[in-house]
């Protein structure tokens, strides 16, 4: 059964469907986690999150032969002086002033990769400049094509400084892999969706076959992420700019213990979401401007069953004084979840424009399946949105049908202390299972305005709306 309400007059109410219960109590039932402080909880996170720490020996990336002209194609040079670097105990490897045209970089532990504020690293456009590595690709594990920036079981490392980071992609080169008409792609070129591409990488690993075996690269259009950090403890990205990116931008994924801070993301291709933390616990964004082609932030957890083979939740998620301009989701979980996130922290950031979709998304469905519980917001400035405020949606497709046999489970889910000038279509958006209703959500102290409808609700389980208006008008 489907609520849609667009009068204030009125609130449904029946105990007989016990699929539906709306509420108005300000007390959430014994089952949820809402109880209590959360907010204590994200502190002792914070306050246990180790800080990445280097030695005082600089290392030139100019001394290992680099050449600032942006065409001199520089990547031994970048390999040896972090090599250098790591050998000698850790230190920062300096890129001065200027341009400099470079394929993959691999970070080593202790390493900090600093950027001088007038200096850009230009990226390749040749996919052989990057090496066949162990990474993943929209939540499946695959040896596909290194990622720009990349580091695999390394501790202490950082990519810090004001310079910029710049893929060069565009509708021309890596964007075009994604096979949309939309970033320059036209019928007979080759692309990811190909029948021996995408789709074969997916099917490898609901048979089960080893990533070992998973070997993609050359033909097979899956474009890299730009920083990877995979099963890495103690990690830094700190003021960098990065604009241009073949696909994900920043994905720490297996990793702990990761603080994103002060970085500006500007870049509106294909699948170009601003941060995916996947698989990753204690993972800090703060202080961060995200201007993206896709969601701003997205929190992963796995793809269907490669998520249930990996089995590794993503939790203790802070996102802090951010600012989200363009995108399909300000903070989003989801759509790749299989191994579940919770523990979702959200405060003070500021949301607004017109081409921002949603301000808080979770999208699963029956394939994905997992838990996604105890999301917390709160402090929220929200100019424009174009469809809704809150959407929680089990029945998300893309690439055809996703109905499985994993049904998801959202609960606990927390916004207060939230102002919204243009809510676009609706307040809350919330499409469960009758078996598994959307469960536990709290609107505290929400004002939001010009919106057309207050909800559409589909099998929920207990919504409090607490001193909450909407349109100007109580919601009680």
């Amino acid at each position: 059964m489907i609520i849609k309400h667009t009068s204030f007059k009125r609130v449904l109410f029946s105990a007989a469907l016990s699929v539906i219960v709306i509420s108005c109590a300000k007390k959430v039932s014994s089952g949820s986690s809402n109880t209590g402080n959360p907010w204590k909880k994200m502190e002792l996170v914070l306050k246990g999150i180790p800080q990445t720490h280097f030695s005082n020996k600089i290392y030139n990336i100019n001394d290992f032969g680099a050449v600032a002209d942006g065409k001199t194609l520089n990547t031994a040079a970048f390999e040896k002086a972090i090599k250098e670097c790591a050998s000698n105990g850790g230190g920062q490897v300096l890129v001065p002033n200027g341009k400099y045209l470079t394929g993959a970089i691999h970070l080593e532990s202790n390493v900090n990769l600093h950027l001088a504020d007038n200096a850009e690293i230009l990226f390749s456009l040749n996919p052989k400049d990057y090496p066949i590595v162990h990474t993943s690709w929209e939540g499946t594990e695959v040896m596909n094509y290194s990622p720009l920036i990349y580091a695999k079981n390394k501790t202490n490392i950082a990519v810090t400084g004001k310079g910029t980071l710049n893929g060069q992609a565009d509708s021309t080169n890596w964007w075009i892999w994604a096979g949309s008409k939309n970033y320059g792609w036209n019928k007979g070129t080759p692309s990811q969706n190909d029948p021996t591409n995408r789709e074969v990488l997916v099917d490898m690993a609901e048979k089960g076959i080893p990533v070992s075996e998973r070997v993609f690269g050359e033909g097979r259009y899956l474009r890299p992420n730009f920083i990877e950090f995979f099963e890495c403890n103690t990690a830094l990205v700190k003021d960098v700019t990065i604009i241009n990116s073949p696909f994900w931008i920043l994905h720490p994924i297996k990793t702990n213990n990761m603080i994103i801070d002060g970085v500006t993301v500007n870049s509106h291709g294909p699948n170009n979401d601003g941060c995916d933390p996947e698989y990753s616990q204690n993972v800090v964004i703060k202080n961060c401007t995200f201007n993206t082609g896709d969601d701003c932030i997205a929190i992963k957890a796995g793809r269907d069953g490669d998520g249930r083979r990996v089995a590794i939740p993503s939790k203790n998620i802070i996102v802090q004084n951010c600012k989200m301009i363009d995108g399909h989701g300000g903070v989003v979980i989801g759509s790749e979840i299989s191994a579940g996130v919770n523990n979702v922290f959200v405060e003070n950031c500021v949301m607004d424009s017109p081409n921002l979709d949603r301000a808080i998304r979770i999208k699963t469905n029956s394939k994905r399946g997992g838990v996604t519980e105890n999301i917390f917001v709160r402090n929220l400035e929200v100019g424009t949105v174009k469809e809704c405020v809150l959407k929680l949606n089990m029945f998300y497709n893309v690439y055809g049908s996703q109905t499985g046999n994993f049904i998801p489970t959202i609960r606990n889910v927390s916004l207060e202390n939230v102002n919204v000038k243009n809510g676009g279509k609706y307040s809350v958006w919330a499409d469960g299972y009758a078996a598994s209703p959307v469960e536990n959500i709290t609107l505290k102290n929400v004002k939001i305005q010009k919106v057309d409808s207050v909800y559409l609700l589909k099998n929920v389980k207990n919504i409090n709306f607490i001193n909450t208006y909407i349109n100007g008008k109580k919601v009680d």
